[in-house]
């Protein structure tokens, strides 16, 4: 059987700074880098399983409904969290080191997909806008099955809905608890740092 390699999103494939995207789109609120991150620990939770923005991402809320959750619990506008949450899809621009990639991937016959926490306008906008979606052999969208990493759960079903066989999935990620959850799913599994770092796991795995 072929081997899948499973790729992240954000912060994998797209460039995620998230205390860039505060400090252009709240200046006020986030005028150096200190205030910056602190905002985006307030705003974001870690994306943690019970953050708001998890809600978000699961499709339990929308945008309206979680810019209110947010504000309730921080010194922030309802409005102001609006913005920021306009912006985040907008702000996820590929990295072409890591898309051109997936392109060698597929060309050498590898099977490639992906894992995505991402709410359903955000994952609408990316694929719309990005024809290189088209290289992947599949993928998962928290907001598409009710459930995210690095719920165990996800896995489980993720595994079955692209049919993944553990002993041939190579997974990678910038989240260190989604990488140990895959390992436990009996995946291979890689903290992504970056396209090089990257590139060399999957030389290593003879994958390229």
């Amino acid at each position: 059987m072929t081997a899948a390699v499973v790729f992240d999103l954000g912060g994998v494939v797209f460039h995620w700074k998230p205390t860039r995207l505060l400090r252009e789109t709240l200046p006020d609120r986030a005028p150096d880098e200190a205030a910056a991150e602190g905002l985006t620990a307030a705003v974001f939770q870690g994306f943690t399983l019970d953050s708001d923005w998890a809600l978000f991402d699961l499709g339990r809320t929308d945008a309206d409904g979680l810019a209110a959750r947010i504000a309730r619990r921080t010194s922030l506008a309802a409005d102001e969290v609006r913005r920021v949450i306009d912006a985040v899809p907008v702000h996820l621009k590929p990295d072409a080191a890591t898309v051109a990639l997936i392109e060698r991937l597929a060309g050498a016959g590898q099977r490639v997909c992906f894992f995505s926490n991402m709410p359903a306008s955000y994952a609408e906008h990316l694929q719309r806008l990005n024809p290189f979606f088209a290289r992947f052999d599949g993928g998962v969208f928290s907001s598409q099955v009710g459930l995210m990493k690095p719920d165990a759960a996800f896995y489980e079903r993720a595994a079955d809905v692209l049919g993944l066989d553990a002993a041939r999935t190579v997974f990678t990620d910038d989240v260190q608890a989604n990488v140990d959850a895959a390992r436990g799913h009996g995946w291979d599994a890689f903290v992504y740092r970056d396209a090089a770092q990257c590139e060399a796991e999957l030389v290593e795995r003879r994958l390229l």
